[in-house]
């Protein structure tokens, strides 16, 4: 540990943005990065803890206070290779992660921790700009061929991995471009699609082969997959969304958060309207949007219709408002239940909670309103906490465009999960365990949120790393591949 008492000495300061009313008008990312030299001053501020609970909380196990040493040295390249050791892609992680990390650091017992994903994306895009990020070719192939299907975090990291071991490996994608929801449900002011095809580059001068536009359970069966291939792994994320079950659902101007964000992200890669948008356009412009979910994904659609030029931009959300600061002796180094505001609630967004909708209210076969009723959440004699309605607190709420946001409920089951017969969870994930990413189904293996249900990217890239070990390891009989 060099300066011991940098945590003392040193102030906290992270990446800024460009002004609302200046990125409002593009959909370009809009962080400002810090300079190399503050960014190594910040790194400077890593307490190299004895236990370093940011471990604990970075579900890839990144090793933290190692490349932030390197960084305070001006080491680097070092520590990009430290990075990369256990992270496929910190350029995606970066910018979209959550930074399970920095709410587990012993700095944030005051609310100061250090600024792990400013730090961590500093990293990988020196590496890039500097030339040091090259494809890693095996030394000699194994004669094996995998199928990897979904191009998500989770296929992508699988596929990498497996390549960089030597096998042949195809990559399966329904969708016109490999991505999965990196691609097409993150929208590009808070991840350009570049750096998916930069990466896309790499692996391909590896040897994985990217097959767009096909879909496995529908234009190519499982089992021609299974008799060509001697492994195929399952990475097709968790699609299927909750919908929004009450009187007046089918009225026009009701869409799946999902339906909206793929059809920008579309015409910001430059598709056409009618390629955008075959079953129609979506747009906010001059609309009173309502987005119904308060996480992720609503926080991109506020920031989406922002930029389309919305009047008014609602987010519900059924669950009671969080408290601004969480209680640390409770919950650190735990993820902690708290007031989130982001970028796109920075724009411009009213936020309401405790909301549940009862109904949609149209005119014409379009939705022009909905009415809502105010929750609590109390507990029951059993211990359990349940929603209740409060008396006389219906409301009603203009709406032109309704947004569902409210999380996904697995993986699509019509198609490849139903065709390839795997045995599923209570949940109804693809059953498969943490140890060998085994289905009930001989050489089928599943991970990413296929398998553990609506997550992270974060998660994502550790359960295709650990599922390429695995199906290394059964290939080969032992594996050199980390976990």
């Amino acid at each position: 540990m060099g300066l011991p008492t940098g945590f003392l000495e040193i102030e906290r300061k992270d990446r800024s943005y460009e002004k609302v009313e200046a990125r409002l008008k593009h959909w370009n990312e809009f962080l400002l990065p810090l300079a190399p030299q503050e960014v190594s001053t910040q790194a400077s501020r890593c307490m190299d803890c004895g236990i370093p609970f940011c471990h604990n909380g970075c579900p890839v196990n990144n090793l933290i206070p190692d490349w932030n040493e390197l960084v305070r040295r001006g080491r680097w390249q070092e520590a990009l290779e430290s990075l990369h050791s256990t992270n496929n892609f910190p350029e995606f992680t970066g910018r979209v992660c959550p930074a399970p990390c920095e709410a587990s650091c012993t700095l944030n017992i005051d609310d100061n921790p250090v600024t792990i994903k400013s730090i961590e994306c500093s990293i990988v895009d020196r590496g890039w700009d500097e030339g040091w990020i090259a494809p890693q070719v095996p030394a000699r192939k194994t004669g094996k061929r995998v199928a990897v299907v979904g191009s998500g975090p989770a296929g992508l990291a699988c596929a990498q991995q497996l390549a960089r071991a030597g096998h042949a490996v195809t990559l399966f994608e329904k969708n016109d471009r490999v991505g999965g929801l990196l691609r097409y449900g993150i929208p590009d002011f808070k991840m350009e699609k570049r750096l998916i095809d930069r990466r896309m580059r790499q692996m391909e001068a590896e040897g994985v082969e990217f097959r767009t536009g096909v879909e496995v359970g529908q234009t190519l069966s499982i089992k021609s997959l299974l008799e060509g291939y001697d492994a195929v792994a399952l990475t097709g994320g968790a699609e299927h969304p909750r919908d929004l079950e009450v009187p007046g659902r089918m009225f026009d101007g009701i869409h799946f958060a999902m339906d909206f964000l793929v059809q920008q992200n579309k015409r910001v890669a430059g598709d056409d309207e009618a390629r955008a948008a075959p079953r129609g356009t979506i747009n906010a412009k001059g609309k009173h949007v309502v987005v119904i979910g308060g996480g992720d994904t609503g926080s991109d659609c506020v920031g989406t219709s922002n930029r389309h030029g919305a009047a008014s931009v609602t987010q519900l959300e059924v669950m009671p408002e969080p408290p601004l600061r969480e209680n640390k002796a409770m919950t650190w180094p735990d993820w902690p239940l708290k007031m989130r505001t982001s970028s796109s609630h920075e724009e411009g967004a009213a936020r309401d909670f405790a909301v549940l909708t009862k109904r949609a209210v149209g005119d014409n076969g379009k939705v022009r309103a909905l009415e809502c009723v105010r929750v609590e959440w109390v507990k029951g004699a059993d211990g359990r906490v349940a929603m209740k309605e409060v008396e006389g607190s219906t409301f009603e709420l203009k709406a032109d465009l309704v947004l569902l946001a409210m999380g996904f409920l697995g993986p699509r089951k019509a198609g490849m999960v139903e065709q390839s017969g795997v045995a599923l969870d209570p949940r109804g994930n693809v059953a498969a365990n943490v140890t060998d990413y085994r289905t009930s189904v001989p050489r089928l293996f599943a991970a990413g949120d296929m398998r553990r249900g609506q997550s992270l990217v974060v998660w994502a890239i550790r359960e295709g790393r650990q599922c390429a070990r695995a199906i290394d390891e059964s290939l080969m009989g032992t594996t050199t591949l980390p976990r």
